[in-house]
């Protein structure tokens, strides 16, 4: 029983964090002037697609709020 119940919690905490909606960033200085956008509750396929279209250009960066 002791192990079920270990074996259940491990699980648990594992699918909670696989499931982890993050807020990112993407900041762009052109000509001096700095723009911002926010993606709210992304999951790490979607931020990782955006991060790559973000930082394309050397005048983006992307972070974790």
């Amino acid at each position: 029983m002791k192990k079920l119940v270990l074996f259940a919690s491990a699980a648990m905490i594992v699918l909670s964090m696989a499931s982890c909606k993050k807020d990112y960033t993407c900041t762009c200085t052109y000509f001096g002037i700095t723009s911002s956008y926010e993606y709210k509750d992304l999951k790490k396929k979607d931020a990782d697609a955006l991060g790559a279209a973000c930082t394309a250009s050397s005048l983006c960066t992307w972070t974790v709020m």
